[in-house]
């Protein structure tokens, strides 16, 4: 573990970069079919749901969170070994989103940090490290999908860390 803080920018969250940790779950640029007689495109299948474990669920949730101020300052991260977890905005709400690889321990040069655009959200893999929720300028509420069920799924791990915007 560092004692250091560690220094990161949020760059613009996209598929490519974030894909070592989950999923960016956004419409805009995905297949679609329709449905309901040709009046609902159905952009399907955009993030892989993970339960692992005994007697797992899937769990669907609405987290109303307060904004953050920035620079974000950080004490530690979190992972939930046994599912994925994701988050949507449900009204627009731009997020900051911190993540490291899954692992024992946290590597801080593989600490990454992204900033969303309103309209995207994220499926952290199972084991990904992240940031607890963090919403800019307003109250966001959040559709989020995860796991429950028995088992231990809660891990933090203390690193000391600030992030800017660009």
């Amino acid at each position: 573990m560092s004692e250091q803080l560690l220094q990161l920018t949020a760059e613009p969250l996209t598929p490519e970069a974030f894909a070592a940790f989950g999923e960016v779950i956004d419409h805009r640029s995905s297949e679609f079919f329709m449905i309901n007689g040709g009046r609902t495109r159905r952009h399907h299948d955009l993030a892989k749901v993970e339960t692992l474990g005994e007697e797992a669920r899937t769990l669907i949730s609405i987290f109303v969170t307060q904004p953050i101020q920035m620079p974000l300052e950080l004490t530690f991260l979190e992972r939930h070994p046994l599912g994925s977890q994701a988050f949507m905005p449900l009204h627009g709400e731009r997020f900051v989103v911190v993540v490291a690889p899954a692992g024992d321990v946290i590597d801080p040069a593989q600490v990454r940090a992204f900033v969303t655009d309103g309209r995207q959200g994220v499926n952290y893999r199972a084991g990904t490290w992240h940031a607890i929720q963090s919403v800019l300028e307003c109250e966001g509420e959040f559709l989020v999908v995860d796991r429950g069920g028995a088992g231990h799924n809660c891990d933090e791990y203390p690193l000391a860390l600030r992030v800017t915007l660009e």
